[in-house]
């Protein structure tokens, strides 16, 4: 080969590694027609976990209400189409909702505090990630069973909890599946707020919160507000989320799988006055991975052979997505957008791994936390790679 010919092939290879660059790099870029370059060290101001706001205002919501001192009580729920729509949602003070298995499923944990709903369901198994979650908030955590992973944690008290696999009759029941055309049973799990105020008190488990709360701000006039947006949150086919801004409420009206989502409960329209996308990335709990030797806690100590090696072995089945446990992931921070006043503010969230019971922070471009409007606040947490699309009118 000539070296004429060398160095056009040289140039080439050259030019075709450079355009892979600039597509995969410049993806994340293009989510957002408004997107900047955002700084993570940004949040290296001293964490905080004082009171953000005074006076009976539930401190997620920062509405007013009655029970706003009530402990937050967090339930496993699930995403999967049998089951919807789901029951309870229209009245939480905060829901997340991110991927169960990689690139795939979703599932959700409904945030209780100003009110209990009548009924709460269905009621899923736990993920070791919401856990953590659930810890930085002071909840008292509900599930029906869970994965190995988080069972393990479960039974060292890691966090409050119920397991209605234990309860189911006497705090947890299951709706009338074998008459539904569509129901599973498993997804008939759930509790009434009777159930829940009664099992607290059975179980001797404490009621008042300790969370620190979101600091808030107040809302757009109307005449100030635009007059619509859409947000595309790509979770994979029917998981898919949408929201429309809705300029008379301020609020984001939301579409599961191309379904107006409503509360089964009261067939309200969910609409949070808040949303917030945050990127963490998400993969499967491998056998042939070597989390000892990165410094983590070795999900396997306690899975016996048959479901480590074994016929029956789970590696592979459950995902861990990089919010900030303290057990398996090796960072706890990244990209995040946030939805208001409808518009889209950028900047980073930010849970300190190094603690189980670190408050979930949203902070804007400057590293200050973001002042939420008054209302529930939905959190999506995407992997990267998967397309958030937010389009102003």
């Amino acid at each position: 080969m000539s070296k004429k010919n060398k160095i056009v092939i040289a140039l080439v290879a050259i030019a075709i590694a450079g355009l892979a660059v600039y597509f995969i790099n410049g993806r994340d870029a293009r989510r957002s027609k408004n997107a900047k370059p955002i700084s993570i060290e940004s949040n290296s101001e001293a964490v905080s976990q004082t009171i953000q706001n005074t006076g009976p205002v539930s401190p997620i919501t920062g509405l007013s209400c009655d029970n706003w001192n009530r402990r937050p009580v967090a339930v496993m729920q699930p995403a999967d189409i049998q089951a919807r729509p789901a029951a309870g949602f229209s009245e939480a003070d905060m829901v997340f909702e991110m991927p169960a298995y990689t690139s795939s499923n979703t599932r959700l944990m409904g945030v209780y505090i100003c009110n209990l709903p009548k009924d709460i369901g269905a009621i899923r198994s736990s993920r070791h990630d919401y856990i953590a979650l659930a810890k930085g908030l002071d909840a008292y955590f509900i599930h029906w069973g869970g994965s190995h992973f988080a069972l393990d944690l479960l039974k060292e008290n890691v966090i409050d909890h119920m397991d209605c696999l234990a309860y189911e009759g006497m705090y947890c029941s299951r709706w009338d599946w074998q008459n539904d055309p569509v129901m599973r049973m498993e997804d008939s799990g759930h509790v009434t707020s009777e159930s829940v105020v009664k099992a607290m008190k059975d179980l001797n488990i404490r009621t008042e919160g300790n969370f620190a709360g979101y600091p808030h701000q107040a809302e757009a006039p109307e005449d100030q507000r635009p007059n619509g947006g859409h947000l595309r949150v790509a979770f994979a086919g029917i998981y898919a989320v949408e929201y429309d801004y809705d300029k008379a409420t301020n609020s984001y009206l939301r579409t599961w799988g191309n379904v107006e989502d409503t509360d089964r409960n009261n067939k309200q329209r969910l609409a949070p006055k808040n949303v917030a996308v945050l990127f963490a990335s998400s993969e499967q709990i491998v056998n042939t991975k070597d989390y000892a030797g990165l410094g983590l806690r070795n999900p396997w100590e306690n899975v016996e052979a048959v479901k480590n090696t074994g016929d029956e072995s789970i590696s592979g089945r459950y995902n861990n997505v990089q919010i900030g446990d303290p057990w398996y992931d090796e960072t706890d921070s990244g990209e995040a957008h946030y939805y208001f006043n409808g518009k889209e503010y950028l900047g980073t969230w930010k849970k300190d791994r190094s603690k189980i019971d670190s408050k979930l922070f949203f902070y804007d471009q400057s590293g200050k936390e973001i002042q939420f409007v008054p209302g529930q606040v939905w959190v999506e947490i995407l992997e990267p790679g998967q397309v958030l699309r937010w389009q102003q009118s």
